[in-house]
């Protein structure tokens, strides 16, 4: 049976149970490495992480999310998000808080405020608005899918988007749509903790952002080969 229709209906067992005044809700917690992988790119190979972590109960939780690359002995572009998350229908979490870029210099700090969870046809969606960060704003949009080729063989596609309302020109971003993110990867779940991947990486700079990488040499699009581990506990 399919692992969302499962979520589901575990969802279903909790939500009925509370209400007939089943035990106190459990604090609980999960750190996810979602992505721990190197690429094969041209002329760079880097290293790019992408992990998460919540504490909390039922409702409420507390929200700890990173991202990041690594090449040529040094981290050129992290980020760390704290964030409080409130469900507030079936699936769905509304979440706010504060991130910081850590890379590339400059700092920002950006005020975050956006949805998680499971749209119908169970595409997982994370959209969040960024605002504040040299008085700006931008908006990202990710979106997951998991098909499942058996029970531990398991292909996800997914799709991230970013959009600027203001151009940073040190910073090599532009205003509108400034970038993509196409993915490919097929995992193997040695245990359902425990999944090294394959696929392949699509990237792509739109507008002055790929403007910005042309002059400092970098190409518009970048098609990457990537292998990787995703693990959780």
């Amino acid at each position: 049976m399919n692992r969302h229709i499962l979520a589901w209906l575990g969802c279903l067992v909790v939500s009925t149970g509370a209400q007939a005044g089943a035990e106190d809700d459990p604090l609980l917690f999960k750190v996810m490495v979602d992505k721990l992988e190197w690429r094969a790119a041209e002329g760079e190979n880097p290293w790019v992480w992408e992990a998460d972590a919540w504490v909390g109960k039922d409702l409420n939780k507390a929200w700890f999310k990173t991202e990041g690359e690594y090449r040529d002995g040094a981290t050129e572009a992290a980020y760390v998000e704290a964030l409080y998350s409130r469900a507030f229908a079936p699936y769905w979490d509304l979440q706010a808080g504060w991130r910081r870029d850590v890379r590339p210099q400059p700092n920002r700090d950006w005020f975050a405020l956006g949805v998680k969870g499971l749209a119908p046809y169970w595409f997982e969606v994370d959209a969040t608005l960024y605002g504040g960060g040299n008085q700006s704003a931008f908006a990202r949009l990710e979106v997951e899918y998991e098909i499942l080729f058996t029970q531990r063989l398991i292909l996800t596609p997914e799709v991230e988007v970013n959009i600027f309302a203001r151009e940073d020109e040190r910073r090599g971003i532009g205003s509108g749509l400034s970038d993509a993110e196409l993915g490919l990867r097929l995992r193997y779940e040695i245990r359902r903790e425990f999944a090294p991947y394959v696929g392949v990486n699509w990237e792509r700079k739109f507008g002055n952002t790929g403007d910005f990488a042309r002059e400092e040499g970098e190409a518009r699009s970048d098609l990457q080969f990537v292998v990787g581990l995703r693990a959780w506990f």
